[in-house]
């Protein structure tokens, strides 16, 4: 009887009909380098086409970080300061993200033609489901701002199974009240929609400065090629209605949420009182010192710390390397935790210049806290 041998079967990847090895690990590096710059898709929806761009490959059991812009801005202009930061480059390694451009708000974006009716937030949140279909992702990590933090949230009342956590950055959920209306409409007479956007976008004293950043922004959006198309988002959002809030009611948020506002920003006080209709063990709320009107640009590096310890306490990134601010903080959070005993406790995190400890508390209630 002949000897058997054993033999080793090493598992390969098919190749194409005449592909050698090198071409095929070639064509796999370049599809991985195309994944890492962004590829930029558009689908359709019930409401017109939307677009989109994602980043990175998705993890196993991880949800996507979606994000989703304010008016003025596209997710480049609104969101490449913050995730180009270094510190944040050990979260996007983790995660796969969708920045969605609202319609008509990308790159390169026509005009819409005269008459076009654009989506109300509500129809922009109804557009995301075709998105996630599409790239076949089941939930998401929401990072919004402005009017963006608002379809999110929108699509988070709709849609709570898919919705792991939101970053809702100056979220307003109240629809304009009659003295808001008259305002506006006032405003509307003496200003122009660009300088009216800028100071929805940033504080009075910044726009006073007249800073680099606001030279820059000013200039982005005063000659806007789709200043037509940012126009009917402005009218979309201040025709939004009201999301209607409630703590202890079926209509709030049911998953992890982090509110964030720079002090003296226009939506200070609207944050403040979203943050208290939400539920408070499920709720952090952040107010950054010397961020002006748009945290994500002028803070980023508070911020991506910020946004690692919300997903610790959803239970992501447990090994994560902690930044400079955050190691000088470490026995602080670990006081805390102890009294805690799990993740769902309220903080109000009240950020200024200067780092100072954590105080711990008992679970389920605010904390003051200086960083």
């Amino acid at each position: 009887m002949a000897e058997l041998q054993e033999v080793q079967i090493t598992e390969e990847k098919p190749l194409l009909p005449g592909q050698t090895p090198e071409v095929a690990k070639e064509a796999e590096l370049a599809a991985r380098i195309l994944l890492d710059q962004g590829q930029t898709h558009s689908v359709e929806t019930p409401y017109g086409p939307i677009t989109f761009t994602v980043y990175g490959t998705p993890k196993p059991k991880r949800p996507a970080i979606l994000t989703y812009h304010d008016v003025g801005l596209n997710y480049k202009s609104c969101f490449q300061p913050l995730f180009q930061f270094a510190d944040m480059q050990e979260i996007i390694q983790n995660f796969v993200r969708v920045h969605v451009d609202a319609p008509g708000m990308e790159e390169g974006a026509p005009v819409f033609p005269l008459g076009y009716q654009y989506p109300s937030l509500d129809q922009l949140a109804d557009m995301i489901p075709c998105i996630l279909q599409y790239l076949n992702f089941f939930t998401i990590i929401g990072v919004g701002v402005g009017a963006g933090a608002y379809v999110l949230s929108r699509y988070a009342l709709t849609h709570p199974d898919t919705v792991e956590g939101l970053v809702l950055i100056n979220i307003d959920p109240n629809a304009k009240g009659w003295m808001d209306w008259a305002a506006h409409k006032l405003t509307g007479l003496t200003s122009s929609i660009p300088e009216m956007i800028l100071g929805h976008l940033f504080s009075q004293e910044e726009l006073s400065g007249n800073s680099e950043l606001i030279q820059k922004y000013r200039n982005i959006i005063t000659h806007a090629p789709n200043l037509e198309n940012i126009e009917l988002y402005w009218n979309s959002y201040n025709n939004r209605r009201d999301l209607n809030f409630e703590r202890g009611s079926d209509i709030t948020l049911k998953c992890p949420v982090m509110l964030v506002v720079g002090d003296q920003a226009p939506h200070e006080d609207a944050v403040v009182e979203c943050n208290s209709k939400l539920d408070p063990t499920q709720t952090s709320f952040l107010k950054m010192a010397d961020s002006g009107g748009q945290p994500q640009l002028t803070q980023p590096g508070k911020l991506t710390e910020a946004f690692k310890y919300f997903l610790q306490g959803m239970g992501y990134m447990a090994s994560s390397c902690m930044t400079r601010l955050s190691r000088s903080r470490t026995a602080s959070l670990t006081s805390a935790a102890s009294l805690d005993g799990n993740r769902s406790r309220s903080r109000t995190l009240s950020q200024s210049s200067e780092s100072g400890p954590l105080p711990s508390g008992p679970p389920g209630h605010t904390m003051e806290v200086s960083c």
